[in-house]
């Protein structure tokens, strides 16, 4: 049983569910800027491993449940949202606006920190408002994954057009979407883990590394929102230097061809989160340094 992963064709009923599985796995492994930026940004903001994998969990199951009624919606013949222009970029905005929301309440929660310099203890905030803040920040990664989820690309090209069309009746057209989402979400659950531990292990006070955290995810979503929100405005206004990009040649779906995508998801991961990350641990350090300890 031949697998391909870059243009496959009518399968099996087994080839085509394990097609579907294994193009999810590289969609959640390659950079996208779907996934890696907003898992990245809510995972770090957790500062734990649990709160990680939760926040990538999160993210990657309201993923799974839109590819798995897009995949359904398309074994029905109502995929036509598929073919309208300029969906990339509408959604790029609205991401975006989200994204910047993200921001804003990982702000809210920066201003809630409790930490010592100096000798001073300083607090601000109510409990409450605390409290109300961070049930939302955990169920943002949700909206955003349902949502980022109806963006169209190769993959949602190759799930739609030719995985889902092939199953056998309606009770199974939502099958391929759905394990294409667990692929994803097992490479992305992981990845949060990854983001939440990375926060945590920053050999400072738990009062610091929660400061980091928030620091570092305050700014990857409000950065990565503006990034966004721009993109998105500039697909609509010239569409034709927006879907610029360079051809690789390498036959792997997000990696084939470089442009905008590429650009937001390495972008906003590497040149803002990690970069805040690295930014902010070094002046909590020297911080700590420049600290009398505390008698």
């Amino acid at each position: 049983m031949a697998i391909d992963l870059w243009n496959p064709g009518h399968l099996e009923f087994g080839a085509t569910l394990l097609t579907a599985l294994l193009l999810g796995l590289v969609h959640g492994i390659t950079p996208d800027e779907h996934t890696w930026p907003i898992t990245f940004s809510y995972a770090i903001g957790g500062y734990s491993t649990r709160a990680g994998l939760k926040a990538g969990l999160l993210f990657s199951l309201a993923f799974t449940t839109q590819r798995a009624l897009g995949s359904e919606l398309a074994w029905l013949g109502l995929s036509h949202w598929m073919s309208l222009p300029n969906l990339d970029s509408v959604l790029y905005v609205v991401i975006g606006v989200l994204m910047l929301a993200g921001g804003v309440l990982m702000a809210r929660q920066r201003q809630a920190v409790h930490w010592h310099l100096l000798g001073r203890c300083l607090t601000s905030g109510t409990p409450e408002s605390t409290q109300r803040t961070q049930r939302w920040v955990v169920w943002m990664p949700a909206v955003h994954g349902f949502i980022a989820g109806w963006g169209f690309g190769a993959f949602a090209l190759i799930l739609y057009g030719t995985l889902a069309p092939s199953m056998p009746s309606a009770a199974w057209g939502w099958v391929p979407g759905a394990l294409f989402g667990l692929g994803t979400t097992l490479v992305q659950a992981a990845a949060g883990a990854s983001f939440g531990r990375m926060a945590a292990q920053r050999q400072l006070t738990p009062d610091a590394v929660r400061a980091i955290a928030l620091a570092t995810a305050t700014r990857t979503l409000v950065w990565g929102g503006v990034a966004y929100a721009v993109a998105g405005l500039f697909g609509l206004l010239a569409p034709d230097w927006a879907d610029f990009s360079v051809d690789t040649g390498i036959k792997v779906h997000n990696l084939a061809h470089l442009g905008i995508p590429f650009l937001l998801a390495v972008g906003v991961v590497v040149g803002v989160g990690f970069s805040s990350l690295w930014l902010e641990t070094r002046r909590w350090r020297l911080r700590s340094a420049e600290s009398p300890p505390s008698p």
